[in-house]
C-alpha cells in the first residue's frame, strides 16, 4: 500500500517524532511504500521552553521525508494538502498531540481525502492537553472530524475522544516500545560511561520537565533516609521546560544535593541506552497522564518502572509485577521505591516485563492501521 504520514519526525527531535520514524520503518518492513511530510515549522516560539527543536542525528534509513508543514500559516495547510490529495495515497497517518495542531493537521486531512481515495487515520497521544489554553475543544472538534478513524494509545484517551466525536471508528493501540535506542549496556559499563558510582543504586527520572510531571513528588520521596542510608541516589536526565528554582530548593531543603544528579539538557538517540542501563527503576510521578512513552523504554530494556494511578498509565504497568502503581503522593511513591530495594525484586520483575512487553510489539500498531483502513467507508 501507498501510506504518508503528517506530523512530527526526523529532524525534529522528541518522542512523537521517534514514534513516527520507527512507525514508517515498520511499514518498510513489511513491504510498503511509505513517505513522512513533516514541519517546515513546528512550534512557534511561544510554544517550546526548550533550546531547541531540532536533532542533529542522520535521517531514517529507506524513508523519504519532505518538510512541507507550517503550522501557523493557512495558505501552506492548503497547498500541503493538495500535494497529499494528488498523490492519492491508500493512507494518511496523522499524529494529534496538541490542540494548537489542529487547525493545520484538520486542514490537510480534510483536502487530502477530497480524492475520495485516501482515508485518514489518527494516532492520539492526547485529545485533552495537560496544560489547557483557550479554544482546545474547538480545534480537538474541528480535527477529529477531519478524520475516517482514531487510534488512542490509551483506554481514557479512546472515552475522551468518543466524547468529542460520537459516531468515529476508535480502536485502542497500546504505544509500541522504543526499540530504537541501541542495545542495552552492561550495568557498570553504563555507570562508568555516565560518570557515576558503580557502587551505588539509581532511580532515574527521563525527559523534559514541566510541573505535571510531578518531578518535585519525586524529589520530596527521596527525602526519605532510606535512600541516603542504602547509596540509591536520583538521576534526572532531561531538560528543564520550567523554572527550575523549586526543584532546586526542594534539593536543597532536604539535603539531598549529594543524592540527586542532573542533566540539565535534551538526551540524545545515542546516550539514552546508557541512562536506562544505569538504572534499576524509572520513576514517572505524574499527575496528570493520558500515556507514555518513557515507560516503553524502559520496558524495552527491561526495566521495572513506577508510575502514578493517572490516565493510562497503570494499563501499561502491572501493579507488583512489573513495576508499581501508586498515587501521585510522595509518601506513596517512596514507599514503592523502599519496597522495590528493600525486598530485592528487581530479578522478578525484570523477568515479568521480558515476556509483557511482547505485547508492545510495532506490528501490532501497523496492524491496528491496516484494520482501520479496511474498516473505514468510502
Amino acid at each position: 500500500m501507498k501510506i504518508i504520514l503528517a506530523g512530527p519526525a526526523w529532524p525534529y527531535r522528541g518522542g512523537i517524532a521517534e514514534f513516527s520514524n520507527r512507525l514508517m520503518k515498520q511499514f518498510v518492513d513489511e513491504g510498503h511504500e511509505v513517505k513522512i511530510i513533516t514541519f517546515r515549522l513546528q512550534y512557534p516560539r511561544f510554544l517550546f521552553p526548550g533550546k531547541s527543536q531540532l536533532i542533529d542525528s542522520p535521517a531514517p534509513a529507506n524513508i523519504p521525508i519532505n518538510r512541507w508543514l507550517n503550522s501557523v500559516n493557512p495558505l501552506n495547510w492548503i497547498v500541503s494538502g493538495i500535494k497529499i490529495r494528488r498523490a492519492r495515497p491508500d493512507i494518511l497517518v496523522t499524529r494529534f498531540w496538541l490542540p494548537f495542531m489542529g487547525p493545520c493537521l484538520g486542514t490537510v486531512a480534510r483536502i487530502a481525502r477530497s480524492n475520495r481515495h485516501t482515508k485518514v487515520i489518527c494516532i492520539f497521544d492526547n485529545v485533552i492537553p495537560h496544560e489547557k489554553r483557550p479554544g482546545d475543544r474547538l480545534f480537538t472538534r474541528y480535527f477529529a472530524h477531519s478524520i475516517d478513524c482514531g487510534i488512542a494509545l490509551a483506554k481514557v484517551l479512546a472515552d475522551d475522544l468518543r466524547s468529542i466525536r460520537k459516531d468515529l471508528n476508535v480502536k485502542i493501540g497500546f504505544h509500541p516500545l522504543y526499540d530504537n535506542y541501541g542495545n542495552s549496556l552492561p550495568q557498570e559499563n553504563a555507570k562508568i560511561q555516565l560518570g557515576l558510582d558503580i557502587n551505588k543504586k539509581y532511580v532515574l527520572f527521563f525527559g523534559f520537565i514541566r510541573k505535571y510531571k510531578g518531578l518535585d513528588l519525586l524529589l520530596k520521596a527521596f527525602a526519605s533516609s532510606y535512600f541516603k542510608e542504602n547509596n540509591i541516589e536520583l538521576l534526572v536526565a532531561g531538560e528543564f521546560y520550567d523554572d527550575e528554582s523549586p526543584y532546586r530548593k526542594i534539593v536543597s531543603d532536604n539535603n539531598l544535593v549529594d543524592d540527586v544528579i542532573f542533566f540539565n539538557r535534551f538526551i540524545s538517540d545515542n546516550e539514552v541506552s546508557a541512562f536506562f542501563s544505569a538504572a534499576d527503576i524509572v520513576a514517572q510521578p505524574y499527575r496528570t497522564a493520558t500515556q507514555s512513552g518513557v515507560s516503553q523504554i524502559a520496558f524495552n530494556f527491561d526495566k521495572p518502572v513506577v508510575v502514578t494511578d493517572v490516565g493510562g498509565l497503570r494499563e501499561i504497568v502491572p501493579d507488583k509485577e512489573g513495576g508499581y502503581v501508586v498515587d501521585s503522593d510522595p509518601e506513596q511513591i517512596a514507599s514503592a521505591l523502599i519496597d522495590f530495594f528493600k525486598n530485592n525484586r528487581k530479578e522478578s520483575f525484570t523477568e515479568f516485563i521480558k515476556e509483557h512487553k511482547k505485547k508492545f510489539l510495532w506490528d501490532k500498531m501497523t496492524s491496528i492501521i491496516l484494520d482501520c483502513y479496511r474498516e473505514a467507508p468510502r
